[in-house]
């Protein structure tokens, strides 16, 4: 299909880029299995929204499910990368677990869905998690880098020596993760503004403090 110009129309841009469409549909999909659950969640609703079709999704993902597992490994290949790029090794530990925590704060508060995603995951109780081949891998890199800034503040002696790292990690993750995915009954039962700035902010520096606080040495 062309424009009157005789120049490709966005079909066939989009038929001739496979990577351009699989990530497309994975956009859209992270939306609708965020809002609706697996369960809810509806294929004829994500091929109309990036002008493809049934057909197309099936082949690049092979089902519903395939593409669910594919949406979670690339929310959780997102952040990963992400958190590749902060550099914690030019930091000092202590502002490098500062950066870190605050960081993984930043990006769960800027992405309700991969919160809405993990809480999804958790409801099936990680069956389909399960099923990836790439999502212990994805998740190595997080706990290499709370345990190399870990170790590298007890060599400097300004860490505690026992701590572990993956419980760190969770520590981190959940102080985090509970901001996002509860602030709206916290919010109501507890009458708080939690999406104001001032809120926003105060509660980042009190997470980031209690983190720091908990293996200062």
């Amino acid at each position: 299909m062309s424009s009157t110009d005789g120049s490709p129309t966005e079909p066939d841009v989009r038929t001739n880029n496979p990577e351009r469409t699989t990530a497309d549909i994975l956009a859209i999909a992270t939306r609708e299995f965020a809002d609706k659950g697996l369960a809810g969640a509806r294929i004829d609703e994500i091929a109309a929204a990036t002008r493809t079709s049934k057909r197309m999704i099936y082949y690049y993902f092979g089902s519903k499910e395939g593409l669910y597992v594919a949406v979670l490994e690339e929310a959780y290949r997102r952040i990963r990368s992400i958190e590749a790029e902060l550099h914690l090794e030019d930091l000092p530990p202590e502002d490098a677990l500062r950066k870190l925590v605050g960081f993984t704060y930043d990006y769960q508060l800027a992405n309700p869905d991969f919160i809405r995603l993990v809480m999804t995951e958790n409801i099936h109780r990680g069956e389909f998690l399960a099923q990836s081949k790439s999502i212990q891998q994805l998740n190595v890199p997080a706990i290499d880098a709370v345990k190399t800034v870990y170790q590298r503040g007890v060599q400097a002696g300004v860490f505690r020596n026992d701590v572990d790292p993956v419980d760190l990690h969770m520590s981190i993750s959940a102080l985090s993760f509970f901001n996002v995915a509860n602030r709206h009954t916290f919010g109501l039962i507890f009458k708080r503004d939690f999406d104001s700035p001032r809120a926003i902010g105060a509660r980042r520096d009190s997470i980031v403090e209690m983190v720091v606080r908990y293996v200062r040495k």
